[in-house]
């Protein structure tokens, strides 16, 4: 038996896997109710909100992949918010910014993620609104503890709060300190509290429309507009209005959208749409396809997917985007993938290769081009002092005894990326450092556009039927993580939490999509437990490698439908925090 850190959990009534165990276990409450995943998802969502302040907030966006019993066919949920109306580049330019803030209001865009969640309930869940929502209110108004990470990112931007996010300090620091202990929302639980409120009508979908409008036109937005363009400091070093205004809330809707699928050793992956990184992992898969099967556990394996990666996040930046022309169809093609795959040499490459699809020529960000380095991340990413966050997610995967599925990255509106709207106990998110100042780039801003975004979940389907969920936090590193999952899962034939448990690493030799979109030629940060002749190996080689602590690379979850009907699921023990539960 190979060891793991935890079980393979298995039963056959419904299994829930996310990043913090109170939102599992709030999830798996709802199944117990008669709910179905997506009210069990939706329960989660709302959970986390509260929860994992630090790394997601309702000002913040989701992406989603379902597949339900009655039509299995995977369809997305797009909670990602778009850019508001006055957002243009001229503005952002006449400001003096060559990059969209990585803090602050100026990097907003429209919260998406309150709206998907309600969307998915009116469509597809089956429990009244407050029974949903009674376990967020509950931890909101009466505390939860607080995971130590929270304090800890408090303590990093203390400075910025005191001096310049007034409403923010008054929320996360008490007598001078970060809070710690048993921590409460109420103006939070007032918010969900009204919202239910206001979900009155004759049946369940009328009572969440109304709820719907309460958040985009109603009160929820009132307060939006009137917070969000008093100037604040931002992460440019000077103090900013936001460009959010209530028509902007009243404009967006969350949308259900086809998904980009590819099929790979017998399953069928499905991602998100090339507005987000997702189809990364699918050109990934095909180029592997091409080059055979890989060893992971040894130099020559970690050294080909790394090779593999950076090509599909150079074709990132070169082709995908909200509104751009993605040639999606060719990218996934046979004949690229071989074009593409005869670019993976002995050495690791220095250089951003984005491929030419069908004859057409690539055209970078400026910033591409050039050398600037960072630090090489490590684990979920830090905050610095100013508020900049590269990439703090949250994730939950669902799977009942129906056989309804859902996968689930809530991301965005995290306490540190703008101050606290008072009235309403959250903040709004910084999305749209995403997009580029840049006229002609398929991730240009432009008013109504989604940025294109790292968040990323995934559902995989066998002879047309859904058998897993999984995702990870990590920003640019979560199809990277993945990736490594599904080879080590579907591939090797390794078990769920086998494959989760396993050594991870990621490449950094592509622009960023965070503020300040830094590039690191040749970077390659592997977890110690990869060992040290694999590393002076891909040394070399000639990899920049940053060795990262031994557990420190990844937040995956994956539930799954085995064949015989018996349901799965594993979380990942990096952080301690993350839990899989089921019965």
């Amino acid at each position: 038996m190979t060891f793991t850190t935890r079980p393979t959990l298995r039963g056959t009534f419904g299994m829930v896997s996310s990043t913090h165990w109170l939102a599992s276990q709030s999830a798996m409450r709802i199944l117990e109710l008669g709910g179905n995943a997506f009210d069990a998802g939706a329960a989660a969502g709302f959970v986390l909100h509260v929860v994992e302040p630090h790394l997601n907030g309702p000002g913040g966006e989701v992406p989603a992949i379902i597949a339900t019993a009655a039509d299995p066919a995977p369809r997305v949920l797009c909670g990602q918010g778009v850019a508001p109306a006055g957002a243009t580049i001229e503005h952002y330019r006449s400001l003096g910014l060559t990059l969209v803030p990585g803090s602050g209001p100026l990097a907003a865009t429209v919260p998406g993620a309150v709206d998907a969640w309600l969307l998915l309930l009116r469509d597809h869940g089956t429990l009244p609104l407050r029974v949903v929502l009674e376990p967020a209110i509950e931890y909101a108004r009466n505390g939860h503890p607080l995971v130590p990470r929270v304090a800890d990112t408090i303590g990093t931007v203390q400075e910025l709060f005191e001096e310049h996010w007034p409403t923010s300090a008054a929320l996360w620091l008490k007598g001078g300190r970060p809070v710690t202990g048993r921590f409460s929302n109420t103006a939070y639980a007032d918010t969900l509290e009204r919202l239910v409120r206001e979900a009155t009508g004759s049946d369940r979908q009328e009572q969440i429309e109304r709820a719907r409008k309460a958040w985009r036109e109603g009160f929820v937005a009132e307060a939006v507009d009137k917070f969000s363009r008093i100037p604040h400091r931002d992460s440019s070093g000077e103090d900013h209005g936001g460009l959010i205004t209530g028509t902007d809330m009243a404009a967006f809707e969350a949308t259900w959208e086809d998904p980009a699928t590819y099929d790979w050793n017998g399953y069928t992956v499905a991602k998100t749409g090339p507005w987000g990184q997702g189809p990364g992992l699918l050109q990934s898969l095909a180029v592997l396809a091409v080059l055979g099967e890989v060893d992971l556990d040894s130099a020559e394996g970690v050294h080909t997917t790394v090779e593999v990666m950076k090509l599909s996040y150079a074709d990132r930046e070169a082709w995908y985007g909200d509104g751009a022309d993605v040639p999606l169809e060719t990218l996934l093609s046979p004949a690229y993938a071989a074009e593409r795959a005869k670019l993976v040499g002995a050495e690791a490459s220095q250089e951003l290769r984005p491929g030419r699809p069908e004859r057409r020529t690539p055209v970078l960000p400026s910033v591409a081009a050039g050398n600037e380095t960072g630090d090489a991340t490590t684990g979920e990413p830090t905050v610095s002092p100013i508020g900049e966050t590269r990439g703090d997610t949250c994730h939950v995967d669902v799977v009942d005894r129906w056989g309804n599925m859902i996968s689930a990255t809530p991301s965005g509106g995290w306490l540190q990326s703008s101050p606290t709207i008072p009235e309403l106990g959250f903040c709004l998110g910084s999305r749209a450092q995403m997009f580029w100042l840049e006229e002609g780039l398929p991730a240009s801003l432009a008013p109504g556009r989604r940025p294109r975004t790292t968040l990323t979940p995934t559902l995989v389907l066998r002879d047309g039927a859904a058998v897993m969920a999984c995702g990870s936090p990590g920003g640019d590193q979560q199809d990277q993580w993945q990736l490594l999952f599904l080879l080590r899962h579907l591939g090797a034939g390794a078990d769920l939490q086998e494959a989760i448990d396993a050594p991870a690493w990621h490449t950094t030799g592509f622009p960023s999509s965070f503020y300040p979109r830094v590039t690191e030629p040749g970077g390659l940060v592997l977890e110690s437990r990869v060992g040290a002749d694999i590393r002076d190996e891909l040394v070399r080689r000639g990899h920049v490698v940053t060795e990262s602590d031994p557990w420190s690379l990844g937040r995956l979850c994956a539930v799954r439908k085995e064949a015989d009907g018996v349901l799965a699921a594993a979380a990942n023990p990096r952080g301690m925090q993350g839990y899989a539960v089921g019965r």
